[in-house]
C-alpha cells in the first residue's frame, strides 16, 4: 500500500520545521467518496468551513471539486470568495446568511445564502427586487435553537403567494443536534419535523444530514447530506468504530531529551512528581500550535492520581505528555522507548495515522474538530496527492 503521508517530496522547508503537517489530499477525496456512497440516492455536499477544518480550502476545495462535489458549504462570505476560484462551477452555500453591506460577495462571486431569520428574508427580498434573482436557501430550525427559522415561520412562507417572483430558494435544510447518538429520541423527533417543512416547499430541494445524520441511514437523506468532519477524518458518531481515512499528521520536533530523576517535578506548576529515574522528550510545538494545555497531565506518577491526558507516537512507541503543555512545548514521557532509537531532530507525531485525532481529543477533553480546528499558523505544510 501508498504510503500516502510519504515526505520524499517534500520541501527543505518543511523537513526542518519545528511543526508541521503533513495533510493527505486523496483520504480526503476518498473519505468524500465513501459518504457519497454512504448518502445513497442523495447528493453529497461537502462543508468546507473554518479553512476546510484546518487543513486549507483552497487545496482541499479544489481536490474535493476534482472528485466530483459540487455543492459546498462554508459558514461566512469571505470563505466562500476564496473557494469560487477553486470550485469555479460549484453550488457554493454560506450558512451564516447575508446583511446589509455583504451582498456584494453573493452577487460578486455567485454564493447562495442561507436565511436564518425573518430579518435576513426582508433584507434578501428587497437585495433581489434591486439586483434581480439569485438564488437562496433557507435554514428552518427544528429543535436546536440556534441559527433558523421557527417551523411556524417557515410553514407560513411556504404558504405566502405575496413573496416576489424574485426570491427563490433552491434548498431548504435544517441541522440534527444529537445525530452522533444514534440511540438519541431527538433525531426522530426533529425528522418528522422536518419532513412537514421539506412538503411544504415541495420541488425544491431538502437537507437535514452532515457527517453523523448520513450514518443514520436513508430516511435522514434527503436530496442532499452535508458532509464536513467525516471527510476529514474524524470521528461522527460517538462510540463506534471511525471507518473513515486519517487525512493529516502533526509532527513537532524534538528539542531536546533529558534525564531526569525520581522525585523530580516536570513542567509548570510542578503538577507531575516523577515516580521513576525518566527520560523526557522536549517537542516543539504547544498550545500556540493548538496542541491544548487541557491535554495535559499524562505520565508516570500521575495515572495513579486517575488523571489521563494526551500521548504522541515516537519509534513505535505510544508516550504520555508529562506535565503541563506550554505556550510552545510539550514534554513527553520516552522512558519506555530504547534509548537508541530516538534522538534530538527526531519528530513525534501528536495526531495522524498512528496516534489518531479523536484519542488526543478524549484524551484533552475535547473533540477532533476543536482539534483540527485549533491547528496554529506555525505549523509548516505538506500536501501529498496520490492520484
Amino acid at each position: 500500500m501508498t504510503d500516502t503521508f510519504d515526505l520524499s517530496e517534500a520541501s527543505d522547508e518543511f523537513l526542518a520545521a519545528p511543526a508541521r503537517l503533513t495533510i493527505d489530499l486523496t483520504a480526503v477525496a476518498n473519505n468524500w467518496r465513501d459518504m457519497a456512497k454512504r448518502s445513497g440516492k442523495a447528493r453529497a455536499a461537502a462543508v468546507v468551513k473554518a479553512d476546510a477544518y484546518g487543513l486549507g480550502i483552497e487545496d482541499v476545495g479544489r481536490t474535493l471539486y476534482h472528485a466530483g462535489a459540487r455543492d459546498f458549504f462554508v459558514a461566512v462570505p469571505a470563505e466562500g470568495a476564496t473557494l469560487r476560484a477553486y470550485a469555479p462551477e460549484a453550488r457554493i452555500f454560506v450558512l451564516s446568511g447575508t446583511w446589509p453591506g455583504a451582498e456584494h460577495f453573493f452577487f460578486d462571486y455567485d454564493l447562495v445564502p442561507v436565511l436564518a431569520s425573518e430579518e435576513q428574508l426582508a433584507f434578501w427580498m428587497s437585495a433581489v427586487a434591486e439586483h434581480g434573482d439569485h438564488p437562496c436557501a433557507l435554514h428552518v430550525d427544528t429543535g436546536f435553537n440556534r441559527l433558523g427559522l421557527s417551523i411556524e415561520e417557515a410553514l407560513a412562507l411556504a404558504d405566502d403567494v405575496s413573496r416576489p417572483a424574485s426570491f427563490s430558494p433552491v434548498l431548504v435544510l435544517s441541522h440534527l443536534a444529537c445525530a452522533d447518538d444514534p440511540s438519541s429520541p431527538m433525531n426522530r423527533q426533529q425528522l418528522e419535523s422536518f419532513r412537514r417543512v421539506s412538503a411544504a416547499f415541495e420541488g425544491i430541494d431538502s437537507s437535514l444530514s452532515a457527517s453523523a445524520g448520513i450514518f443514520l441511514g436513508p430516511e435522514y437523506h434527503f436530496d442532499l447530506t452535508r458532509p464536513g468532519i467525516a471527510i476529514y477524518g474524524g470521528e461522527a458518531v460517538t462510540g463506534v468504530a471511525n471507518p473513515m481515512r486519517p487525512t493529516i499528521k502533526a509532527e513537532a520536533r524534538i528539542l531536546q531529551i533529558r534525564e531526569a530523576k525520581a522525585g523530580e517535578s516536570v513542567s509548570y506548576g510542578a503538577s507531575l512528581k516523577l515516580a521513576r529515574d525518566s527520560r523526557l522528550a522536549i517537542a516543539s510545538a504547544g498550545y500556540a500550535d493548538g496542541y491544548q494545555r487541557s491535554a495535559s497531565g499524562s505520565g508516570v506518577g500521575l495515572r495513579q492520581t486517575g488523571i489521563a491526558g494526551a500521548h504522541g507516537f515516537i519509534a513505535g512507541h505510544r508516550v504520555p505528555v508529562a506535565g503541563r503543555v506550554t505556550m510552545d512545548l510539550t514534554i513527553f514521557d520516552v522512558t519506555d522507548v530504547p534509548a537508541n532509537a530516538i534522538a534530538a531532530g527526531d519528530y513525534i507525531e501528536l495526531f495522524g495515522p498512528n496516534m489518531p485525532l479523536d484519542d488526543v481529543a478524549h484524551a484533552a477533553g475535547t473533540i477532533g474538530y476543536e482539534l483540527l480546528t485549533s491547528v496554529g499558523l506555525r505549523y509548516e505544510r505538506h500536501y501529498n496527492e496520490t492520484e
